[in-house]
């Protein structure tokens, strides 16, 4: 199965690990620095955006605001820190199909995004 991954985090050092990660097992990753970034990527279509939370330019839950009023089926998994439980529940409001906590190991969240991929197309048909 080759996805198409958005990855939004303004930390570089995580986009290129995940982006040469996911490059690796054959996934097509894509990179945004932000929320207003990862808008602009959407024509690419991804299949599931990994969305960070704390972000400068435009957070995760302004950007993930914004992505369900145009997209509100689209697949997200959240990323954040631990301590940001009113983020998540945020979050969550909006409707999110996941969250990891950073640090994270990157093949437990390969296989929640392949789950969260697996559950959404059952769930579309």
């Amino acid at each position: 199965m080759s996805l198409k991954v958005l990855i939004v985090d303004d930390q570089s050092g995580i986009r290129r690990l995940l982006t040469e990660y996911f490059m690796h097992v054959g996934w097509q990753p894509v990179e945004a620095a932000n929320g207003k970034e990862a808008l602009a990527k959407l024509p690419e279509k991804p299949d599931v955006i990994l969305l960070d939370m704390k972000m400068p330019v435009m957070d995760g839950i302004d950007c993930l605001a914004a992505l369900r009023r145009t997209h509100p089926n689209l697949p997200v998994i959240v990323m954040t820190a631990y301590g940001e439980l009113g983020l998540m529940q945020q979050a969550e409001a909006l409707g999110i199909e996941g969250q990891v906590m950073k640090p994270f190991d990157v093949l437990a969240l390969r296989e929640k995004v392949q789950r969260v991929y697996t559950r959404w197309l059952q769930k579309v048909g």
